[in-house]
C-alpha cells in the first residue's frame, strides 16, 4: 500500500486520489504517446518495481528525492539486475516523473539529474583493503553513532553480507565467542558465516553504545538501531552511511554497502581460498553449485575464511 503522506509535494485533488492519477497516466501513455499494450505493460511492471520498494521504505511516491532513486538504482545493482535491464526500468520511472511534473502534480523532476549504470558495468568496484581502512577510519567518532558506523563497515567487508542481511541481523544470530554469526538469506535461507575478531571487537564496542539507547518494543533484538529512534536501521540509511563517508574520504568510485560484498569475496579469492567456500559463505545456492556444498564442512569453511581474508591474516 502506497505511503500518501507528503509534506513537501502537492496533494492529489481528494475526489480523485493515486488510483485515479495512475488511471490518467496510463491513459496519456496509450492516447498522446501511442504506446502499444505491450509497451504499456512494460513500464506498469518497472513503475510498480519503484513504487514496491517505496512502500517498503515508508516513502511517498510524490516527495522522493533525488538521493532515493539513486539508491533506488543501487539496490537493483545490489540484486543482480543488469544494466540494460535497470536503464529499461528508469526509463518508465522517469516517464512517471515527467508526467506529474507536466500535469502540475509536482514542481520539480527528482529524475532530472538521475543517470543510468553505464552498460559496461555488471559489477560495482572492488575496494582496496587501504581504502577500507580509509573508509572505517573517516568515522567521525565523536558522533553518537560513530562506533555503530564502524561495526557496520566491518561486518559488511569481515562477513560478506548483502544490506538487507545486515539490517535483519539479530543479536541472538550472533555467536561471536565461536567466530560465527547466522545469516538469514534469500528466501529464508539460514548461512553460518566466520566473523573476523577485528569485526567481532567493533561489534562488542558498538554494544556499549547500544545499551544506553531507548530501544523501542520489537526492536530489542535487532543488532544495529537508528540511535535517535531506537529502531532497526534500514537499507536507505546504511546506503547513506556508505556514501558519505565516500564523500569524505575523497573516493569517487562508485560505492555502495554491495562493493564491501564483491570486495570480501574478491579479496579472499586473490588471497587463495578456495572459489567453492566463498560461494558457500556468499549464500549463492545455483544448481551447478548444490551438490557442492553438501561436501564442505563448516570447519573447512572457517579455515578458508580465517586464512584468506585480509582481517584475519597476521602480519
Amino acid at each position: 500500500m502506497l505511503n500518501k503522506q507528503n509534506n513537501d509535494a502537492k496533494q492529489p485533488r481528494p475526489e480523485q486520489g493515486e488510483a485515479a492519477l495512475f488511471r490518467r497516466y496510463y491513459q496519456y501513455l496509450r492516447l498522446e504517446r501511442g504506446f502499444s499494450e505491450n509497451t504499456l505493460d512494460a513500464y506498469r511492471k518497472d513503475l510498480q518495481k519503484l513504487l514496491s520498494y517505496y512502500a517498503d521504505e515508508g516513502i511517498g511516491f510524490r516527495s522522493v528525492t533525488l538521493e532515493q532513486l539513486q539508491t533506488f538504482v543501487a539496490t537493483l545493482m545490489d540484486l543482480g539486475i543488469t544494466p540494460r535491464s535497470i536503464a529499461r526500468i528508469l526509463a518508465g520511472v522517469r516517464s512517471f516523473y515527467k508526467y506529474l511534473v507536466l500535469e502540475g502534480e509536482l514542481d520539480n523532476d527528482p529524475t532530472e539529474l538521475l543517470e543510468s549504470p553505464s552498460r559496461g558495468s555488471h559489477l560495482p568496484d572492488v575496494l582496496t583493503v587501504g581504502e577500507i581502512d580509509l573508509l572505517i577510519n573517516t568515522i567521525d567518532m565523536t558522533k553518537a553513532e560513530g562506533q555503530r558506523d564502524r561495526a557496520i563497515l566491518e561486518t559488511l567487508y569481515s562477513c560478506g553480507l548483502r544490506v538487507s542481511e545486515l539490517c535483519h541481523l539479530k543479536m541472538s544470530d550472533l555467536f561471536l565467542h565461536e567466530g560465527f554469526i547466522r545469516v538469514h538469506g534469500k528466501g529464508k535461507k539460514e548461512r553460518l558465516v566466520p566473523i573476523s575478531p577485528r569485526a567481532v571487537a567493533e561489534l562488542q564496542d558498538w554494544f556499549y553504545d547500544r545499551a544506553r539507547i531507548a530501544i523501542k518494543p520489537g526492536a530489542e533484538d535487532d543488532v544495529f538501531l537508528s540511535i535517535r529512534r531506537g529502531t532497526p536501521l534500514s537499507r536507505i540509511t546504511v546506503f547513506h552511511i556508505v556514501k558519505e563517508l565516500c564523500r569524505a574520504a575523497g573516493i569517487r568510485t562508485t560505492v555502495s554497502p554491495h562493493t564491501f560484498r564483491h570486495s570480501f569475496a574478491t579479496h579472499l579469492l586473490e588471497g587463495g581460498a578456495n572459489l567453492r567456500a566463498i560461494q558457500e559463505m556468499l549464500g549463492h545456492e545455483g544448481i551447478a553449485t548444490t551438490e557442492i556444498y553438501l561436501n564442505i564442512d563448516r570447519h573447512h569453511l572457517r579455515e578458508e575464511i580465517l586464512n584468506h581474508h585480509p582481517r584475519n591474516i597476521k602480519a
